[in-house]
């Protein structure tokens, strides 16, 4: 079977959260933690956390849960570099690659192994999961795109190659708003972990 990659971003500061959120505790696991577990249970094959900003402490995590990672050594300049780096080593036979975010841990194996098999038994070679017509994580690029990863504009991001090709996209309709759900402040993280 062909491989099918995720690309985890784990390289942002936490500017705005003020402490690694990636290490922050979700249900006696780190975020990351969580993100991985979830990422594993929906079957993709391989696995890459792309490190940055607290490098030592996001790598032990990757190590701890036997996945993959890269260093990027620019992450300063924004998500996008971080995308570009997670591509460069991905494996040779890969066909297809998830992009997570390191702070969505509510992102289901189910939701995920709804675009997998979307993307396996389609024709498109840009899909994301939607809920109420709102774009959501993850985001999956096939082969045929990998190549113009290098080429967009760190300005626009990744989600300028779904306006670019944006006859090959494929919105997966489902029924579940963590999709669009990350942490950017403790004030979202304390209502999510404090809810009955």
């Amino acid at each position: 079977m062909s491989v099918i990659s995720a690309i985890i971003l784990a390289a942002g500061e936490s500017k705005r959260m003020g402490y690694p959120k990636m290490l922050l505790d979700f249900g006696g696991i780190t975020m990351l933690e969580k993100v991985i577990r979830n990422v594993k249970a929906a079957l993709v094959d391989d696995i890459i956390v792309v490190l940055g900003a607290y490098r030592d402490e996001i790598q032990e995590i990757a190590e701890k849960s036997d996945v993959r990672y890269c260093y990027n050594d620019i992450y300063k300049e924004g998500m996008l570099s971080s995308v570009q780096c997670g591509f460069r080593n991905i494996k040779s036979d890969t066909v297809a690659v998830l992009v997570f975010q390191g702070d969505q841990p509510l992102i289901t194996p189910e939701v995920t192994g709804l675009v997998i098999n979307k993307f396996r038994n389609g024709s498109k070679g840009i899909l994301m999961p939607t809920y109420k017509k709102r774009r959501g994580h993850p985001l999956l690029i096939a082969g045929k795109y990998f190549g113009e990863i290098e080429k967009l504009d760190p300005g626009k991001g990744l989600r300028s190659l779904s306006e670019i090709f944006s006859t090959d996209v494929e919105e997966v309709e489902v029924d579940d708003a963590t999709i669009l759900r990350d942490f950017d402040t403790f004030e979202e993280y304390n209502n999510e972990i404090n809810k009955n």
